[in-house]
């Protein structure tokens, strides 16, 4: 607890995260309130296409926002897109207090956020090196995977509340303002978030060094670690778009189940970022793929169906043992990548890994319909489990390279 308390009272990063937890919670209330909007107004059926609209653009935005990381100060870049937001999400409210919101706003308002999405979520990441020391890397690390925990599950909870209280638009509103918020935040910070000087880059320029994106696919540890999340990620897109929900409903009773099962997973998640970055170190490949691999045995608890609370335990440990795994291979990341690519590192490798959990649920609807909750648990199992012990042949390689010193290449095929 004392790091934590010492690292969000040290300044610039306290205030940052703080910023970003706030701009995080609105973010859980916008999905609700924009989806209560159009269902109101056009029916079930248009929830697919605002979800279409929030996930589609995340690609091409994730694709675009690196290089604007790594060329211009993060603080400028982080106040527009939050200033840009915020003025877009106003624009829902503004309409209703003038009459009438039209029926393609919504739609326009879930594209830009998908479209900015990486924005925050790669740029906090890519400043954290230069917010905080490089002991402190996995305590902050932490701090932003708690604070996207807690922001998953208060979010949308606080905004069910408020819908009913005050209405969608005015929900959108706070949004709005949790966004200007953050950019004040950002732009409260003493100590400049700007890309290295010329001369620092001038000598990673020369020859024999290799500053291109390349030098991060060369890296055997980052390929591997990222291959392996992107095999949980599809594993954890079976268990939370279909299996959970449909356990829920045919099981163990409704949507308050459900709820009850999320929270059993955001509560481990805190309890695992908090021991994660709990104290000054390094969590190695060998935690890491381990910890992967005991997440993996909490998806068997789904073949507990029978039981909410054995399924609740094994949400939980998905949670506990996932959060850790997260943490280090983030700091991992910061310690390998060069300075200069922060910007592109984070937001590629964030959008490959996002990428990977809308085709749990298109693997596992199917497999539910004909292979049954068994063979679909076991899928899962060996998706999230597997990876992980293929990561332990990276064991002992947890050492950055020599500044300009090329990057082994990569031996083996990663599939």
């Amino acid at each position: 607890m004392r790091a934590y308390l010492r690292l969000l009272g040290s300044g610039d990063f306290g205030r940052v995260w703080f910023g970003a937890s706030v701009s995080l919670l609105g973010d859980g209330m916008t999905l609700l309130a924009l989806s209560w909007l159009v269902l109101n107004d056009g029916g079930t059926g248009q929830l697919s296409l605002l979800a279409v609209c929030f996930t589609a653009p995340v690609v091409l935005g994730g694709l675009a926002v690196g290089p604007l990381l790594d060329r211009f100060d993060k603080r400028a870049v982080l106040v527009a897109d939050s200033v840009l937001r915020a003025v877009c999400v106003a624009s829902v409210p503004l309409a209703a207090a003038l009459g009438d919101v039209p029926t393609a706003l919504p739609f326009v308002v879930a594209a830009v956020y998908g479209l900015l999405k990486m924005v925050p979520l790669a740029g906090f990441p890519a400043a954290i090196p230069q917010l905080v020391d490089e002991p402190d890397l996995d305590t902050a690390n932490a701090l932003e995977a708690l604070s996207f925990s807690v922001s998953t599950v208060v979010g949308p909870a606080l905004a069910g509340v408020l819908v009913g209280a005050m209405g969608a638009p005015n929900v959108l509103l706070i949004d709005a303002a949790t966004y200007l918020f953050f950019a004040v935040a950002v732009a409260s910070v003493r100590r400049p978030l700007a890309p290295p000087g010329r001369r620092a880059s001038a000598a990673r320029d020369a020859p024999g060094a290799k500053t291109s994106v390349r030098v991060v696919g060369r890296d055997k540890v980052i390929v591997a670690t990222t291959v392996a999340f992107m095999a949980f990620n599809v594993a954890d897109g079976m268990l939370l778009l279909v299996v959970g929900p449909w356990l829920a409903k045919n099981e163990l009773g409704g949507a308050s189940a459900l709820g009850a099962l999320m929270a059993s997973l955001a509560a481990g998640e805190v309890v695992g970022a908090a021991l994660a970055g709990g104290r000054r170190g390094r969590g190695s490949v060998r935690r890491i793929a381990w910890c992967q691999a005991g997440a993996a045995l909490g998806f068997l608890a789904v073949l507990g169906a029978a039981q909410p609370v054995v399924v609740g335990a094994g949400y939980f440990c998905v949670g506990l043992l996932s959060a850790p795994m997260t943490v280090w291979a983030q700091s991992l990341r910061m310690r390998r990548i060069p300075p200069e690519m922060h910007g592109r590192a984070f937001a590629a490798l964030r959008t490959l890994m996002q990428g990977t959990t809308p085709v749990g649920s298109a693997i596992a609807a199917p497999l539910l319909v004909h292979g049954g909750l068994g063979w679909t648990a076991a899928v899962m199992v060996a998706l999230a489990g597997l990876p992980g012990l293929w990561l332990l042949r990276y064991s002992g390689q947890d050492r950055p390279p020599p500044a300009g010193a090329a990057v082994p290449e990569e031996r083996t095929e990663v599939g």
